[in-house]
């Protein structure tokens, strides 16, 4: 299978997504935990069915240690035990805010409020946007059809 676009070919998208990777360096690099934001990455992918970052993100979980079990079990989050609380607490935000449509009411009180009980505000900021980019960026691979099975973890680093 071949992408519909090569975004980096592309002046304007290759100048867009520059920026918008620069954005990506600065939450890797944040205080949200490396391991929290992989299994939500790999989440958000998996609900949006983009299998280029389900690949992505499983890859480089692995690479940095990540135990497969963990991410094997990262769909079905909810009956697994491998999870701490602050991670369940983060895969069922970034559940709500990438199912909003399905939610009429978006991120529930509840939900917000069991996210602030495991990250201070600077870590629920990366959080959203976490969730937020990763929405993003599953649409634009999905929209091209950008093929999966490739990736190698840092490729991008």
């Amino acid at each position: 299978m071949d992408a519909r676009l090569d975004f980096f070919a592309d002046p304007t998208a290759g100048k867009a997504l520059k920026h918008f990777m620069a954005g990506g360096k600065a939450l890797k690099d944040s205080p949200l935990p490396a391991a929290t934001q992989e299994l939500v990455a790999l989440r958000v992918s998996q609900i949006n069915g983009c299998a280029v970052c389900i690949d992505m993100h499983t890859k480089e979980a692995a690479a940095a240690g990540e135990a497969s079990v963990r991410l094997n079990l990262v769909a079905a989050w909810r009956e697994a035990t491998v999870f701490t609380e602050a991670e369940r607490a983060a895969l069922e935000l970034a559940e709500e805010g990438t199912r909003i449509a399905d939610a009429a009411g978006g991120v529930g009180d509840e939900v917000w409020a069991n996210a602030a009980k495991h990250y201070d505000q600077e870590q629920l900021a990366c959080l959203t946007l976490l969730i937020s980019v990763m929405n993003m960026v599953n649409r634009l691979n999905v929209i091209t059809q950008q093929p999966a099975g490739d990736y190698v973890a840092g490729q991008f680093h």
